[in-house]
């Protein structure tokens, strides 16, 4: 019997973390940003959060365009934040990261099949987003080590899932953007994933 392959260290979160990064021009900046968390293990608990930027370079945009978190566990929702989102590539200095308005969300419920298309649809006081991912690929399963990670701290085994087009509404409004093309573990995926069963180990 073959040897486990044991990851030493502490476990942080564990959960879901499917996101859509959204470019007009791909040697542009990203124009919208959204990193859904569902979390079934942290030292905050248990939750669900969507950081949403839809001025990711506006710290005070207007209000139809705020930059949002939606969650019902804020303390998850801030630790989730300060420690990991605001070191994924995308986000990392990201000036609307600083302004972020925290709501309570309602309601979330995962679409799809995940197969072929996925969907998270959340409802926070007369807010509705919706996130989707069309086009799915392959799944695939792989580990990066600290020093490629995004924090550089952690272990990060997960399953990804690539996909050719997503897009983000509010209340029926899309916002703008389109994934671009990237590498991940080997394999040609975009800026609009899912990452599911990811767990972040800190050495």
């Amino acid at each position: 019997m073959a040897d486990p392959i044991v990851f030493s260290g502490t476990v942080e979160w564990s959960g879901e973390n499917p996101g859509i990064s959204l470019k007009e021009n791909p040697d542009g900046p990203f124009v919208t940003l959204a990193s859904f968390f569902r979390v079934v293990l942290s030292p905050h608990g248990r939750g669900h959060a969507l950081v949403l930027l839809q001025s990711p370079q506006d710290r005070a945009p207007p209000a139809e365009r705020a930059n949002l978190c939606l969650t019902d566990n804020e303390a998850m929702a801030r630790y989730l934040v300060t420690e990991f989102v605001s070191n994924f590539g995308a986000w990392k200095g990201v000036p609307g990261l600083a302004g972020l308005t925290y709501r309570k969300l309602d309601s979330v419920e995962a679409g799809g099949d995940a197969a072929k298309n996925y969907s998270e649809t959340l409802r926070a006081g007369d807010m509705t987003v919706k996130l989707e991912w069309n086009g799915l690929g392959k799944p695939f399963c792989f580990a990066l080590p600290p020093d490629k990670s995004a924090t550089g701290r952690h272990h990060m085994p997960s399953l990804f899932v690539g996909c050719t087009d997503a897009r983000v509404s509010v209340n029926g409004r899309v916002l703008p953007g389109k994934p671009i093309p990237r590498e991940v573990a080997g394999n040609r995926i975009s800026t609009a994933m899912l990452a599911f069963s990811e767990t972040w180990i800190r050495v």
